[in-house]
């Protein structure tokens, strides 16, 4: 299965997969399962460390380079994954989050996330 993870599902499964629930460790660890991140959580995490955010003390460049070493798939954002966010409901207001919805629906791949808003979207999203 092709699971891409959003921003917190990645930053907990590169610095503290104990945060992340039992089931959610089990896909991730699941050798079968190919894990992806996207170019718009690294643009997240870069902007967000820039305004010195707590939760985002982490720098992009490295994890990225971590992500690749450990057999992570980038998905770069295109223009079919940005037109695809006027087609999603008014769910959640987070651009960041309406984007990854819009490359999981586009790209046929399961947005893994621990957001209850994020995953009230219709298609291939998966709290957990």
């Amino acid at each position: 299965m092709k699971l891409l993870l959003d921003t917190h599902v990645l930053l907990w499964a590169a610095g503290q997969p104990e945060r992340l629930p039992a089931g959610g460790r089990a896909l991730l660890e699941e050798p079968r399962n190919e894990l992806i991140f996207s170019a718009a959580s690294l643009w997240e995490i870069a902007i967000k460390h820039g305004l010195n955010r707590a939760d985002f003390q982490v720098d992009a460049r490295a994890l990225r380079r971590g992500l690749l070493d450990n057999g992570y798939q980038e998905l770069a954002i295109s223009s079919e994954h940005a037109v695809a966010i006027d087609a999603l409901p008014p769910i959640h207001k987070d651009p960041f989050d309406r984007l990854l919805v819009a490359q999981a629906i586009v790209e046929s791949v399961t947005l893994l996330t621990v957001d209850p808003v994020v995953a009230q979207y219709p298609g291939p999203v998966r709290k957990i």
